[in-house]
C-alpha cells in the first residue's frame, strides 16, 4: 500500500508528463519526511506478523499479486506506455515478466530451506549436530529507476514477501503511477497491512530510508554514481546494488552474422537504449565486420520510431528532453573526435533516431559511459585476445553478449569476460528473471533474481544441538 498523509498540512504533488509530448499522465502526492517515517514505522509494526506467516499463506499471497496484476494488464500497461514512453508493446512485455516474478516467488516461498551440518570434523563436536535457517530482515528499503518501474518494483517486493519480510519502496520520480498501482494490487493479496509500502518522495526526503539505523537492508536499482554513494552512507545494513553499464558484444567470424545483426538492432534500440543492458559496444572481427554492417545497418533503419501507444512502435522517446539533448552532444562530441555516424544520430525533441557510430575511440563518451540511448558503437578488432581486453576495459561489467559457433569461445569469454553474465549467441539484454542477475566491478554488488534476493533479504542462522 502507499502510505498516506499524517501531517496536517496540505502535501505536494507532482504532475507525471508523457515524455513523448508533456501531456499530464496523473498526479502523485509526495511523500514528507513524517509519511516516510511512518512508513518505516509500520514495516516495524508489521514485522512480526509478516515472519510469523506460514509458506503457504506467502505463496498464496503472492500468487494474489501475480493474478491481480493479469488482471489489471490492458490499463496497467497504458498507464507505463505513456509516463515511461514505453512503446505498448515492451509494456505489455515488462507487465507479463512482473506477473511471472510473483507466480516465481509463491515457488521460492515454499522452498526456503536449510542444512544439517556436521560438527565432529573435531572432538569438540562429537554428540553435536547443527542446523541452519533463514530468518528475513525487516524492514528492507528498495529503490528503482524510470526504465522498468513495475519489473524492478516486483524482483525487490516479491522476494520480500516470499521470505517474510516488510519492505518500503521508493518508485521513480518521472513514473510512478505503476509503482503505485501494483502497490494497491499488493495491498489487496492479504499480506499484514504495512508489510509493504511505497512512498513517492523527493531524493532529500528518501536519505530518512537510507540513513534510519532500523533499515535492515537497502536494495537499489540506478545509477553507479548514486548506488555507490548509497552504500558510503549505509553504515552496517545490507546492500544491493544493481547499477549501470556499457555492455559490449563480441561477434567472432564464426558466428550467425544474420542472427547477430538482427539480435544486436534488438538488443541496442528496444526502450530506446534505456536499459543498463542494452548493447552499447559491438566488436567485431575485421574479417566479419563488412559484412555484419551489410546486414545490420538495414535492420536499424528499419526499426519504427513513433507514437507508444502504437504497437508497431519499436522505439520511443528517451525519458526527457534533457536526456535526448544529452545524447545529442555526446554524438557531436565523438564526430568533432574523428567518429562516422553510419546511420541515425539525429534528435526530433525527446526522440533520437537510432544511431550507429563507426570509427570511435575508447575515451569517447559514448564508449566510456553509460549512454542509455539508441546508439551504439561498431568496431573491428583482429584476436579474440583483443576482443576480450576492449569489452574488459570499462568500469562497468554488468552483461556481455558473445555469437560464436565454437563452444571453446563461448567458455573463454565466460571465464575471462570481468561481468555479472555472458550470454552466448545473444546479447547483453537477455535475461531470464529467474536467474542471477548482477553485475561485476562499478555495476554492482549482490545479485537478484527471485531465488538469490531471498538470500540477500535473509539472515543465515545457525543452531547447534547437543544430542
Amino acid at each position: 500500500m502507499s502510505v498516506r498523509g499524517t501531517t496536517s498540512g496540505p502535501r505536494e504533488s507532482a504532475v507525471i508528463r508523457a515524455p513523448h509530448d508533456g501531456s499530464e499522465v496523473g498526479v502523485v502526492e509526495l511523500a514528507g519526511p513524517a509519511e516516510v517515517r511512518a512508513a518505516l514505522d509500520a514495516n516495524i509494526a508489521a514485522a512480526a506478523a509478516c515472519r510469523a506467516l506460514p509458506a503457504f499463506d506467502r505463496a498464496a499471497m503472492l500468487r494474489r499479486v501475480a493474478d491481480g496484476l493479469a488482471a489489471a494488464r490492458t490499463d496497467v500497461a497504458r498507464t507505463l506506455a505513456l509516463e515511461a514512453g514505453k512503446p505498448i508493446a515492451q509494456a505489455r512485455v515488462e507487465l507479463d515478466r512482473a506477473i511471472f516474478v510473483f507466480r516465481d516467488a509463491a515457488e521460492e516461498a515454499t522452498r526456503i530451506g536449510g542444512e544439517v551440518l556436521p560438527t565432529d570434523a573435531l572432538p569438540v563436536g562429537a554428540g553435536r549436530l547443527a542446523i541452519t535457517r533463514r530468518f528475513p530482515l525487516s524492514p528492507v528499503v528498495g529503490i528503482t529507476p524510470f526504465n522498468f518501474p513495475v519489473l524492478l518494483a516486483a524482483h525487490k517486493i516479491a522476494p520480500a514477501m516470499a521470505t517474510g519480510a516488510t519492505i518500503t519502496l521508493k518508485p521513480p520520480p518521472q513514473d510512478p503511477l505503476t509503482s503505485l498501482r501494483l502497490a494497491e494490487i499488493v495491498g489487496a493479496s492479504g499480506y499484514p497491512a504495512g508489510g509493504v509500502n511505497v512512498v513517492p518522495c523527493h531524493v532529500e526526503v528518501a536519505q530518512i530510508l537510507i540513513e534510519d539505523p532500523r533499515v535492515r537492508m537497502i536494495t537499489f536499482t540506478g545509477s553507479a554514481k548514486a548506488g555507490w554513494a548509497i552504500r558510503a552512507k549505509a553504515g552496517t545494513k545490507r546492500v544491493v546494488l544493481e547499477l549501470g553499464g556499457n555492455a559490449a558484444v563480441i561477434i567472432e567470424p564464426d558466428a550467425d552474422l544474420a542472427w547477430a545483426a538482427s539480435r544486436c538492432a534488438f538488443g541496442g534500440f528496444t526502450y530506446a537504449g534505456q536499459s543498463c543492458i542494452s548493447t552499447q559496444r559491438i566488436f567485431v572481427h575485421e574479417r566479419a565486420i563488412q559484412p555484419f554492417l551489410d546486414l545490420f545497418l538495414p535492420a536499424v533503419r528499419a526499426l519504427h520510431v513513433g507514437d507508444v501507444l502504437d504497437d508497431a512502435t519499436e522505439v520511443g522517446p528517451l525519458i526527457s528532453l534533457e536526456a535526448a539533448e544529452r545524447v545529442e552532444r555526446w554524438i557531436a562530441e565523438a564526430v568533432q573526435g574523428g567518429a562516422e555516424v553510419a546511420t541515425g544520430g539525429t534528435r526530433r525533441g525527446p526522440f533520437i533516431q537510432p544511431a550507429v557510430l563507426l570509427r570511435t575511440t575508447p575515451a569517447m563518451k559514448v564508449n566510456c559511459e553509460e549512454v542509455f540511448a539508441p546508439l551504439v558503437t561498431v568496431t573491428p578488432y583482429r584476436t579474440l585476445d583483443e576482443a576480450i581486453a576492449w569489452a574488459n576495459d570499462s568500469p562497468y561489467g554488468l552483461q556481455a553478449g558473445v555469437f560464436s559457433t565454437n563452444v571453446h569461445t563461448l567458455l573463454r569469454c565466460h571465464a575471462e569476460l570481468d561481468v555479472g553474465a555472458v550470454n552466448g549467441n545473444d546479447v547483453p539484454g537477455y535475461r531470464v528473471d529467474r536467474l542471477p542477475y548482477g553485475g561485476a566491478k562499478a555495476s554492482g554488488l549482490g545479485r537478484e533474481g527471485v531465488r538469490y534476493a531471498i538470500e540477500e533479504m535473509t539472515e543465515l542462522r545457525v543452531l547447534t544441538l547437543k544430542l
